[in-house]
């Protein structure tokens, strides 16, 4: 008689196979989108030190814009006496984005309702510090926002 070759996989070997490579897969497909929404892509920091944020007719007297600033946000505020001031946009609190409030002329986080003035100064709120500062320059009709060297 002939022996039967000790490579042949038996009917309940292949479906046992077969079940442990689509529960591996199974479990591959649940966790590759838990680790990519728990560990999120590196953002490219700004490569340059200024941004242009907006042109002249798109922030009104007493009236503010977000712009991107690399990967941060940042708000363009046009106080009511005419003069543009930027800053960071990310509260110094908890990282929510702030935004301007014209009939208070502030900037405001609405997160835990923190106030700055219109010089980034943290007036009232939990914030603990001042927004960072940018300077700005008009060039034109375009606003140019740059990070302030230290």
């Amino acid at each position: 008689m002939e022996q039967k070759s000790s490579q042949h996989l038996s009917r309940r070997g292949f479906i046992n196979l077969l079940l442990s490579g689509g529960g591996a897969a199974l479990l591959g497909a649940i966790v590759y989108p838990m680790l990519r929404f728990l560990i999120p892509p590196k953002l490219p920091e700004a490569t340059s030190s200024t941004v242009v944020a907006g042109n002249l007719d798109e922030v009104p007297p007493n009236s503010g814009k977000i712009f991107r600033f690399g990967d941060k946000a940042g708000i363009l505020i046009r106080t009511p006496t005419g003069e543009f001031k930027a800053f960071s946009a990310t509260c110094t609190h908890l990282s929510c984005t702030v935004q301007y409030r014209s009939d208070i002329s502030h900037i405001w986080c609405a997160c835990h309702n923190g106030h700055y003035d219109v010089n980034g100064k943290n007036i009232s709120g939990p914030p603990p510090r001042p927004l960072e500062e940018f300077t700005v320059f008009v060039r034109g009709k375009e606003i140019v926002v740059a990070k302030k060297i230290a």
